[in-house]
């Protein structure tokens, strides 16, 4: 019997309707965005998206409410069952990554510290 596989990022409504409006207004063709985190920032590492006009060799691919996301390999440890929304506020429109696997943040908002997603975690989820 084959394991129920665990996303690696599901979205809410208000970041699929934001990516769909996205690529609705892209220059060129957009099959998704791709995600990923880079190191940055006081706190060690930041959140990347760019749009994706296919999948690149070892990505996972999550589609979620009708948009496909493309994961970058090296970030699926730290994504691993992460909510990506997008929220508005008087001063800023931004897209937010609720994340199990993120143990601090700076101040300014601007990165994050992650910690990979453990072996039992992985083992569990299936």
């Amino acid at each position: 019997m084959p394991l129920p596989s665990l996303k690696v990022v599901t979205l809410t409504d208000a970041a699929a309707n934001r990516i769909k409006e996205i690529i609705a207004k892209a220059d060129r063709p957009i099959a998704g965005v791709r995600v990923g985190v880079k190191n940055a920032g006081c706190a060690g590492m930041s959140y990347t998206m760019e749009y994706a006009e296919a999948p690149k060799p070892g990505e996972d691919v999550v589609e979620d409410k009708g948009v496909k996301v493309f994961i970058d390999p090296k970030a699926v440890l730290f994504l691993l069952g992460s909510e990506m929304d997008f929220q508005t506020t008087k001063l800023s429109s931004q897209f937010v990554f609720n994340n199990p696997n993120q143990t601090g943040a700076c101040g300014c908002g601007e990165s994050v510290a992650i910690t990979p997603a453990k072996p039992e975690r992985l083992q569990a989820a299936e």
